[in-house]
């Protein structure tokens, strides 16, 4: 028993040695605190490497280890998930060594880190929109970059993400018969994302909803609705003439045409009496 305890006693000093023997003490010269931070990254424990980091940061400001230091925080911040003080220590690099070699691949990191925050399209959508903007950014300023094709796939991925929550934002209106607030995000949704796939279902959806909104409107604002209804159907003819739901606007164009000519004799005949 004694044995054990003493077996046991010997290997948690062992331990508690190795580790200390990791860890960035006073006394350290740079290049070995900075060794030992980058050995703490390889073995991807990236909260002890990031303090460790930190310290080189501090002390080294200016030098190559303190270049180094700063990218290589930023980037244990990155690789553990720590999305948001990611960011800002990309960002911090590149205000501080802007000629540094690895500037490019920060800034495109900087997106990547916001890109990663993005929540789910029902969310607030903050996230998304900085990531787009550092996106768009990072391929205007280096069109020739071997990251330039994986930002304009995010970039696909993000405004597809707020084309979705723009045309829910529409349903939700609607459910709740607020036609004209309906409106106004399908229509956004059509013209800010037209390369989404919500574009196209969105201006079914208007089409459709301009049929319905006239149906339930007073009559001197029917016929007005049911133009809109047929605009609408004119514009999904010209932009998606080989649309899978061609035959559904059809119906819907048939229907805002029978119903404006049936109003119509009553419009002329109320306009010559006012």
């Amino acid at each position: 028993m004694k044995q054990s305890i003493l077996l046991i006693t010997g290997c948690i000093l062992l331990l508690s040695a190795c580790q200390n023997s990791r860890l960035i003490k006073r006394g350290d010269s740079l290049e070995v605190a900075y060794g030992k931070a980058m050995s703490l990254y390889e073995e991807e424990d990236f909260s002890e490497a990031a303090e460790a980091f930190e310290i080189v940061t501090r002390s080294g400001r200016g030098t190559e280890y303190g270049q180094l230091a700063q990218f290589y925080l930023a980037e244990s911040y990155f690789y553990g998930r720590r999305y948001l003080l990611a960011a800002s220590e990309y960002e911090r690099f590149i205000q501080y060594y802007p000629r540094n070699e690895k500037r490019i691949e920060a800034e495109y990191k900087t997106a990547l880190s916001y890109y990663k925050q993005s929540p789910r399209f029902k969310l607030d959508q903050t996230a998304t929109k900085k990531a787009l903007e550092r996106f768009q950014l990072f391929i205007n300023r280096y069109p020739d970059s071997d990251y330039v094709q994986k930002a304009a796939n995010r970039i696909d991925e993000l405004r597809t993400k707020l084309a979705h929550k723009s045309y829910e934002a529409a349903q939700f209106y609607i459910r709740t018969e607020k036609y004209e607030a309906a409106t106004i995000y399908l229509d956004l949704t059509i013209d800010q994302y037209p390369e989404s796939k919500w574009a196209e279902k969105a201006l079914v959806q208007l089409i459709d909803t301009f049929v319905e909104y006239a149906d339930k409107s007073i009559a001197s604002k029917q016929a007005e609705r049911y133009e809109k209804a047929i605009e609408n159907y004119e514009k999904f003819i010209q932009l998606f003439p080989e649309s899978e739901y061609r035959g559904e606007v059809e119906n819907l164009h048939d229907e805002a045409s029978r119903k404006l000519t049936e109003i119509s004799p009553v419009t002329v005949e109320n306009s010559d009496t006012q």
